[in-house]
């Protein structure tokens, strides 16, 4: 069975979002109602704005899908966008109408980049595709790659770190168990009571001012044995995986693998994790400060993710830019967007993370059906016995 690999399609007012992911072994369970409960997660959270309450998204698996197994075959998932009654004459290939059109390019943006790489003269056929709508099909996806880790005993959670100044206390590798349960509770997805209640102050005095906010989500993934990943090359390191998944996301600027920031002003002796023996045979660590990845490959402790994310580009008080239409100097347009993502932005990450780790084990694993994978699984040594 070849490497799983995965691709999204669509615009963020078009018809539909699409997202294919192939090379999955057969016999995996789709549980539609984890996808959209997925879907729904990432819904989630203060600081979202008016689409939210339009769409309602859930996914329809029209390929690859028979009884609610995999059948080896290209599976594609289908998010409709709701909105879409209103955007059907401007948006897609027989759309007719003209205006709607964004001339005043958004700093922070892929407009004016956009229309220059492709010679556009309306950023809309742009931003369509530029946005955080696409993250629908990759949460959709990404669900499917949550499936076929949880048939491996692997979770993926995630939770808000940090919104603005607003900065939680860490989360104690004791109390990993649930936390997207008990995160998903809270309107910001933070694990801290009075955390979440600063988070909440920041975000409300945004809005108030017309402005955005990004924050920091720490995804969390247990269950995983050493090994997954490669030392040998580099497009085989785990690490270099989920960065490059995680730095895909949009509004992602910085990726950080357990305590990779403050880590880079120690000294060694302060930073590396000691191996001990383990009572029950095997190896164990006090510490995980690697954030559970080593020489490109797992270590056997829960691996520690961060996703920094920029304040969202799209202001209520437009920045200073240039109309690409007159060459004048004017406001930047403002699309209907978000005041803070962060919380829902999480949910993607955790989407993020699943995808790279799926590439990695299929890449090690094999198997042209679940129950060899599986199998192939449980066989494979670690350093936890």
């Amino acid at each position: 069975m070849a490497r799983i690999r995965y691709a999204t399609a669509g615009e963020s007012h078009g018809k539909m979002l699409v997202g294919i992911i192939e090379n999955v072994p057969a016999g995996l369970e789709i549980d539609g109602d984890f996808v959209d409960g997925e879907l729904a997660r990432r819904m989630l959270g203060l600081g979202r704005g008016a689409r939210m309450q339009i769409e309602s998204d859930s996914a329809e698996f029209v390929t690859g899908v028979r009884a609610h197994k995999s059948l080896g075959s290209p599976i594609t998932a289908l998010v409709y966008n709701r909105d879409y009654k209103n955007w059907e004459r401007t948006i897609g290939a027989n759309a007719t109408e003209k205006d709607r059109r964004v001339t005043a390019v958004r700093p922070g943006h892929a407009d004016l980049s956009g229309v220059i790489k492709y010679d556009f003269d309306d950023a809309r056929n742009v931003l369509e595709r530029a946005s955080a709508r696409e993250t629908a099909a990759k949460v959709a996806v990404g669900a499917v790659a949550k499936l076929y880790l949880k048939a491996l005993g692997i979770t993926v959670q995630s939770h808000t770190a940090a919104i603005g100044i607003a900065v939680a206390p860490p989360v104690a590798p004791a109390d990993y168990a649930d936390i997207n349960a008990r995160a998903d509770k809270d309107p910001v997805r933070c694990l801290d009571g009075e955390s979440s209640k600063k988070m909440i102050d920041e975000i409300r005095y945004a809005a108030l001012s017309g402005d955005t906010l990004g924050g920091v989500s720490e995804i969390v993934v247990c269950g995983c044995k050493s090994g997954i990943g490669s030392y040998v090359n580099a497009h085989g390191k785990l690490d270099g995986l989920i960065m490059r998944e995680v730095g895909a996301v949009q509004s992602v600027k910085a990726v950080e693998i357990g305590c990779g920031v403050a880590n880079a002003a120690l000294y060694g002796s302060a930073v590396h994790d000691a191996i001990y023996n383990a009572e029950n045979g095997g190896y164990m660590r006090k510490t995980n400060r690697a954030g559970g990845i080593e020489g490109g490959m797992s270590n056997g402790e829960p691996i520690v993710v961060r996703a920094y994310f920029k304040p969202i580009p799209t202001l209520k008080n437009g920045l200073d830019t240039v109309d690409i239409a007159t060459g004048k100097p004017t406001v930047a347009a403002s699309e209907r967007s978000d005041v803070c993502a962060v919380p829902a932005a999480g949910v993607v990450c955790e989407a993020a993370v699943a995808l790279a780790l799926v590439r990695a084990l299929s890449d090690m694993l094999g198997g042209d059906t679940m129950d060899e994978t599986i199998a192939r699984y449980a066989a494979k040594r670690s350093v936890r016995q």
